[in-house]
């Protein structure tokens, strides 16, 4: 793994565009701006959950890519990355990458983890889950992906939707091995 080589975040339609938001800006402040990689339903997303346009994210990024563009250069493995997350990953997301199929610039990305041995987080944003859903949950769990479901950390005694924002940004960040200060531990009073 090549240590300059960028973070990918990959931001889908599911709801957690605020989520999304944070990991985003957080890798920025830690000198680590990633490569974000933007569906159509995501963008629809951010502007009903955040009122933000697409650009209010080309501060924090170092890229944004188009989810259409499968001649991306972070489509092959030949390009290398440090780790990639998709905050939120959709049902319809989540199952594609588990079936092997890479017909998105964010599923393909995935794949191209998946096949080159890469750390790959899921930030799945889905409830109830279907026993289809678990299944392929299963399944990338079982091929080393971190599945981690958005749930708020009620120990914390969050005060704020932002406390518990904070919170999931920074339990994405643990995965990535990005030091932070968005939340503390349980019962240690030192950063997460």
């Amino acid at each position: 793994m090549v240590e300059d080589a960028p973070i990918l975040i990959g931001v889908t339609g599911a709801s957690g565009a605020p989520i999304a938001l944070r990991v985003i800006r957080a890798l920025h402040e830690a000198g680590r701006p990633p490569v974000v990689i933007i569906s159509e339903g995501a963008e629809a997303v951010l502007r009903e959950e955040s009122g933000l346009p697409l650009d209010a994210l080309r501060p924090w990024a170092l890229e944004i890519a188009n989810d259409k563009d499968l001649a991306h250069a972070y489509a092959s493995g030949s390009r290398p990355t440090q780790a990639m997350a998709v905050v939120p990953c959709s049902s319809h997301t989540a199952a594609k990458i588990a079936l092997g199929l890479a017909d998105t610039l964010v599923t393909r990305a995935a794949h191209v983890h998946l096949k080159e041995r890469r750390p790959l987080l899921l930030v799945v944003r889905e409830t109830p889950l279907s026993p289809i859903l678990l299944g392929h949950l299963t399944r990338l769990a079982e091929l080393g992906v971190v599945i981690l479901p958005p749930e708020p950390a009620y120990y914390l005694h969050p005060k704020t939707i932002e406390d518990v924002t904070d919170y999931l940004a920074g339990k994405v960040l643990d995965h990535l091995h990005v030091p932070h200060q968005l939340y503390r531990g349980w019962k240690v009073g030192v950063p997460g």
